[in-house]
């Protein structure tokens, strides 16, 4: 039994795969295949006896990454992927099949968001994108052929946290799958599972990982709802290599030390930034914390600040098309991550050309404080 605290149960959640060899971290299997001594040796495999048989379908490091996010998050059971968006496929695709419907919110990550829209509809899945900070106009976009309802903890780029137990209320009345992106929150700060969600999706290339140095995802939830995940991931082709789920446990073990870090440092930066007459507008969730929640700050810079000259003034924070390093950086959501959006739905929720996505990481506060401070007053 792991114990209840999040650093100890956090280390102790990759648990290391039960082989012969008593080694203390789990080695790289780095192989396409395993092999077998006879015939019966494979027929065993086939009858549930055996563990491994060609890397796409498993393999010990794939499998530790699954298990270790599903503990941390308190859920039964958990696959690793090859990325988020891989991730999130499997899950819808374990909950809908053709001439299903969805009910999204409107303000997801421009991935999840083309996804959900444009590849799952010439699948034959339809999508409706409403504002969940709306549950009344959530559901009375519930059609007699839905059968999830999609969210995110934290959205990005604007930070808006999910009331996940209403979300899951509602679901629940109407025997829908609800399925949760936790990327930004982390299960440091939210456990979406423990709160009643069915499916939980990490991109874990952001946190999970934390070091920007893999691609990667995960889908945790109920033992039946992942077990459909893993075949789709299987049979799709979504595997992880063992080298990158690897490195993403090992990363994963440092996620409490990093996210009180970064956290921290977020609230500080946020705080600093409010103070500041050339930003319009600072996102960042204040209220649920004392401490801080998440490591994402979000500004909308004052139309007085030239844009680009912002971003090129930036020092050492780094220009990057994703998030959460141990570095402090920066993204355009415009530009990157929320370009697949129409230009109306953009406008809609508010993410024009002056909103920037800082992901604030573990430099010291005052450092990440003072570089954007200098950047905005060289751009006025």
């Amino acid at each position: 039994m792991l114990a209840d605290r999040f650093e100890t149960k956090l280390l102790h959640s990759v648990k290391k795969q039960k082989l012969p060899i008593k080694s203390k971290v789990t080695p790289i299997y780095q192989t396409s295949a395993f092999t077998f001594e006879d015939l019966d040796d494979l027929e065993r495999f086939y009858r549930g006896e055996g563990n491994y048989l060609y890397t796409r379908s498993g393999n010990p490091n794939t499998d530790e990454l699954g298990e270790a996010v599903a503990a941390i998050e308190g859920a039964p059971a958990g696959v690793a992927t090859s990325s988020g968006i891989s991730a999130i496929l499997a899950g819808v695709l374990a909950a809908c099949k053709s001439g299903d419907h969805i009910v999204a919110a409107d303000d997801l990550y421009g991935g999840s968001f083309h996804l959900l829209k444009n590849e799952l509809n010439q699948l034959g899945i339809e999508t409706t994108f409403v504002p969940f900070s709306d549950l009344q106009q959530v559901e009375q976009a519930i059609q007699s052929n839905t059968k999830l309802l999609y969210t995110e903890s934290i959205t990005n780029p604007l930070l808006r946290v999910e009331n996940l137990e209403a979300v899951v209320d509602l679901a629940k009345r109407y025997s829908l799958v609800t399925i949760v992106d936790n990327t930004f929150a982390t299960p440091y700060h939210c456990n979406p599972y423990i709160l009643g969600a069915d499916l939980v999706i990490h991109s874990a290339t952001k946190y999970i990982g934390g070091h920007s140095d893999i691609t990667a995802g995960v889908v945790v939830g109920k033992e039946g709802l992942v077990a459909k995940a893993r075949k789709k991931v299987v049979n799709l082709g979504a595997n992880v290599s063992p080298f990158e789920a690897w490195l993403t446990c090992r990363g994963l073990k440092t996620l409490a030390l990093r996210m009180k870090s970064q956290t921290q440092n977020a609230r500080k930066l946020a705080e600093a930034l409010m103070t500041n007459e050339n930003v319009e507008k600072v996102y960042y969730p204040f209220d649920h914390s004392e401490e801080g929640f998440g490591a994402i700050v979000t500004i909308e810079l004052s139309k007085k600040v030239d844009v680009n000259k912002f971003f090129r003034a930036l020092s050492w924070v780094k220009i990057i098309p994703t998030l959460a390093g141990v570095e402090t950086t920066v993204s355009h959501p415009m530009s990157t991550s929320h370009r697949a959006l129409p230009p109306k739905a953009r406008e809609a929720l508010g993410i024009t050309k002056e909103v920037v996505r800082i992901s604030v990481g573990i430099e010291h506060s005052e450092d990440i404080i003072q570089v954007f401070e200098r950047a905005i007053e060289n751009s006025v």
